[in-house]
């Protein structure tokens, strides 16, 4: 179980990390200076067009993904853990059920935020 868990913890590190890096690769494009000197004093300068949309979606969906498939594994062994518990003492079923939707409504809340970051990652920066 314990393994488990690392292997959680350091693969949503390494994904978290991978999803920036995607996100970034906007940030640090060149323009290509065959572009800039292939504008003359006659044409209209124009803004670059926004190519890291698609890049930026990539990275909003992975983000999303992970979220929502860490986030079933967790209410996965919530929901596991609570019937075992109830299995063993019965007479504290309800206060084992009210526990474990509360822990279910935050793990949820946590992906609900994942998917509003990654919208706001994919039409706002």
């Amino acid at each position: 179980m314990k393994n488990s868990k690392l292997f959680a913890v350091i693969l949503t590190l390494v994904l978290m990390v991978s999803a920036l890096c995607l996100t970034s690769v906007s940030v640090f494009a060149e323009t290509n200076p065959a572009d800039i000197a292939a504008v003359t004093e006659a044409d209209e300068i124009k803004a670059p067009e926004n190519d890291a949309k698609g890049e930026k979606a990539i990275a909003a969906a992975i983000v999303v993904g992970i979220a929502s498939a860490l986030g079933a594994i967790g209410m996965g062994i919530a929901i596991a853990k609570a019937a075992e518990s109830m299995a063993r003492q019965p007479e504290a079923s309800g206060k084992i059920n009210s526990a474990m939707m509360l822990g279910l409504v935050f793990i949820e809340t946590l992906i609900i935020y994942a998917l509003i970051v990654a919208i706001l990652i994919i039409f706002v920066l």
